[in-house]
């Protein structure tokens, strides 16, 4: 039994919201994986190593996330089909825009994702989970970060 201030309800509702950033998470990092494999065009250097960075961040964060729930005593996401089934981000199979197309794609993604932490930064004030609080304060930087990065290509 788990004795951390926070009643079991409250964890669950925690841990279900992280489980779905677990989710988003996962699905961003395939999409710049993909990405990074399929660049091609005259930026191709840059933007080959700018998906790398950001893909490996992406799977440290999703690591991250996981580990979280875990700290509050419940399950983490981790297939595919789990991802899949809860993801809010979409996958485009069959789908290979230009450069800059993949760039506003992952752009979408991230503003996607700033807006699901800002949601959960409000939850886990209200539920007392100042830990889970102060985590995602941290993982919204990161977001922000790649977000303006990616941005500056297209502007």
């Amino acid at each position: 039994m788990i004795k951390i201030g926070i009643d079991t309800k409250n964890r669950e509702t925690v841990a279900k919201h992280l489980n779905v950033l677990l989710a988003n998470e996962f699905a961003l990092y395939i999409k710049t994986l993909k990405y990074h494999w399929n660049v091609v065009g005259r930026d191709f250097g840059p933007l080959h190593k700018l998906f790398n960075d950001q893909y490996e961040e992406l799977l440290e964060i999703a690591d991250r996330v996981a580990e979280r729930v875990r700290a509050l005593d419940l399950q983490s996401f981790g297939t595919m089909k789990e991802f899949s089934k809860h993801a809010t981000i979409t996958e485009d199979p069959g789908v290979y825009p230009n450069d800059m197309g993949m760039i506003k794609k992952l752009v979408a993604d991230h503003e996607t994702i700033i807006r699901q932490i800002r949601d959960d930064i409000t939850l886990t004030a209200k539920l007392d989970d100042m830990g889970t609080n102060n985590f995602l304060c941290d993982l919204i930087e990161k977001h922000e970060k790649m977000a303006w990065m990616l941005r500056a290509h297209v502007e």
